[in-house]
């Protein structure tokens, strides 16, 4: 199989299998997660707070007091792997034309500069997370496989991408379908792996909030 027809393949049937699996693993997890359920709270609440569930889900994205100058490595690099991965998803005018294939929405992208700068941002935070979990102890000791391989996982579609914006080490067309076969990768792993907090993150946060509210904890 020579580049062009890899890249079709990556284009065609392979994106196509990866979405349906991502679809269905997806919609999967979020039935077993809803459908455990709550026991019924049968005391009086404690306090009425409307809306507790939907604020936690904001105020949980800042650090907690003090945890920011504890382990500012973790908080920053997180929030600058994230904000670079999201600029990079959605704001990158080839990926803006897939989404409007796919669903019909478009938007304005970013400068590529800016595009390119992010995702540089974001793989070095990546790789800086790594060392700082490698040297810490404490978080050496709970990692296992399932972290190293969302790390792995997450960083592919980074790294082809940029080498295929700049056409490094390898022909184009096959970077190009090797980018396209890590991003398949990543949605097929997707709901198997601790990525699942993708989605499951909101959802934990709404219901610890709730509760908290209910309770009268501070959320």
């Amino acid at each position: 199989m020579n580049h062009l027809d890899l890249l079709t393949f990556a284009r065609g049937s392979a994106l196509n299998w990866a979405l349906i699996i991502f679809a269905a693993g997806v919609v999967l997890r979020l039935f077993e997660i809803l459908g455990l359920g709550r026991k019924a709270d049968l005391a009086k609440p404690r306090l009425n707070s409307p809306g507790s569930g939907w604020r936690t889900i904001f105020t949980r994205t800042l650090p907690p007091e003090g945890m920011l100058k504890r382990d500012p490595v973790t908080y920053i690099g997180g929030y600058v792997f994230h904000f670079g991965l999201f600029i990079a998803m959605f704001f990158f005018a080839p990926h803006i034309e897939f989404f409007r294939s796919m669903t019909g929405l478009s938007w304005a992208g970013l400068p590529n500069a800016l595009v390119d700068a992010s995702v540089v941002a974001a793989i070095v935070a990546l790789g800086v997370l790594l060392a700082h979990r490698l040297n810490n102890r404490v978080k050496r000791m709970l990692s296992g496989f399932g972290d190293y391989l969302a790390w792995a996982v997450t960083l592919l579609p980074l790294l082809t991408g940029y080498l295929a914006y700049h056409h490094l080490f390898v022909e184009y067309t096959l970077m190009l379908a090797l980018h396209l076969f890590s991003v398949e990768l990543l949605l097929v792993l997707l709901p198997f792996t601790k990525l699942f907090h993708t989605f499951s993150v909101f959802i934990s946060r709404w219901y610890n909030g709730d509760i908290f509210g209910r309770k009268g904890v501070a959320s």
